[in-house]
């Protein structure tokens, strides 16, 4: 027989209250069990003894049986010292951009690469033109290189941030020229 070291659900409705139970791991939540040994009130304050009340001397002798505590009563558990600190499980590679999402944002870097590109090599005459796009353009990458584990919003976000700074010294340059004109 499988013994589970777990919460048993009582109270009213949106007023729970917990009782720490042995039972047979296949038994309903709130079913039968086999012995109660202690009680979890979330209710009460976190600083007084009432919230969370263990009989430690039976607990220790389920465990050496060979019950096994449900993750929330081991943590209770370890809280009172009788079992190690449960370990925190590894993220799975859930979390990580799809390979979609990856194949845009290499696609969203090429093309501002290429839009970076395009105005140098119109501009090598215009040599200070040329100078304030990479000063521009060095940021911008390093932003690009930074969000490219992020998802495609920002990526798409950091694309139109380049937008507007490669237009920008390419305006300013016609303008620098029409006041020289004047001067």
């Amino acid at each position: 027989m499988s013994l589970k070291i777990r919460l048993s659900r009582g109270g009213a409705k949106k007023n729970p209250f917990y009782r720490v139970v042995v039972a047979d791991s296949r038994s309903p939540r709130d079913g039968r069990y086999i012995e109660r040994v202690g009680s979890y009130n979330p209710m009460v304050p976190k600083d007084q003894k009432e919230r969370l009340v263990l009989k430690e001397e039976r607990i220790k002798y389920w465990l050496g049986v060979g019950a096994q505590p449900t993750d929330r009563v081991a943590r209770f558990l370890a809280g009172a010292g009788l079992v190690k600190k449960p370990a925190i499980p590894e993220q799975t590679k859930k979390h990580l951009p799809r390979a979609k999402t990856l194949e845009r944002i290499k696609e969203a870097e090429e093309a501002a690469k290429k839009a970076a590109e395009a105005p140098a090599e119109e501009a090598p005459a215009k040599e200070a033109a040329a100078v304030e796009t990479p000063a521009e353009e060095a940021p911008a990458k390093e932003a690009a290189a930074v969000e490219a584990p992020a998802e495609e919003a920002p990526a798409k976000e950091a694309a139109a941030e380049e937008a507007p700074a490669e237009e920008a010294p390419t305006e300013e340059a016609p303008a620098e020229e029409e006041e020289k004109k004047d001067g």
